[in-house]
């Protein structure tokens, strides 16, 4: 019994320091890329309806049938339920940038950072799923996001 409690000590001290040591760094940010002009629009809409405080603006740069799906939330789809999600939490300073992006003839998506300001470092991350119809618009389909801090 004396050895089984030594084992369970020795592990215990042994499981201690390998958490004691520091995180290691994190990696340098990603680069921003250039959107086309057209895609530059839906962040810079984006940025204004959020600064704005104006859900129901946020809720037109969507699809009829978007989804808003953000962290500890459930999923919400259609403009009238992305208006009432937004009611909660839209407003204040915004900076978008991407990351990356792709489009093929009606869908594309838009993968970014944000912050308060812009060239700051990035507080959380979104991908942006865009669709339109043939030759228009580029809407959102779905926007998901989430924090940068661990919890």
């Amino acid at each position: 019994m004396r050895s089984l409690t030594i084992v369970v000590l020795a592990l215990s001290l042994i499981s201690q320091v390998g958490s004691a040591q520091p995180d290691a760094p994190s990696p340098p940010p990603l680069p921003s890329v250039e959107l086309p002009k057209e895609l530059d629009r839906v962040l810079r809409d984006y940025e204004r309806e959020w600064q704005a405080r104006s859900p129901g603006g946020l809720a037109a740069l969507f699809v009829e049938d978007g989804f808003v799906l953000q962290g500890g939330r459930l999923p919400v789809r259609g403009r009238a339920a992305i208006t009432e999600a937004y009611q909660r939490s839209a407003g204040g300073p915004l900076a978008l940038r991407a990351l990356a992006y792709a489009t093929a003839d009606t869908v594309g998506y838009i993968i970014g950072g944000y912050s308060s300001t812009p060239g700051a470092p990035d507080i959380g991350k979104f991908i942006l799923a865009l669709r339109r119809e043939r030759g228009g618009a580029w809407r959102i389909a779905a926007d998901m996001d989430n924090g940068n801090s661990r919890r």
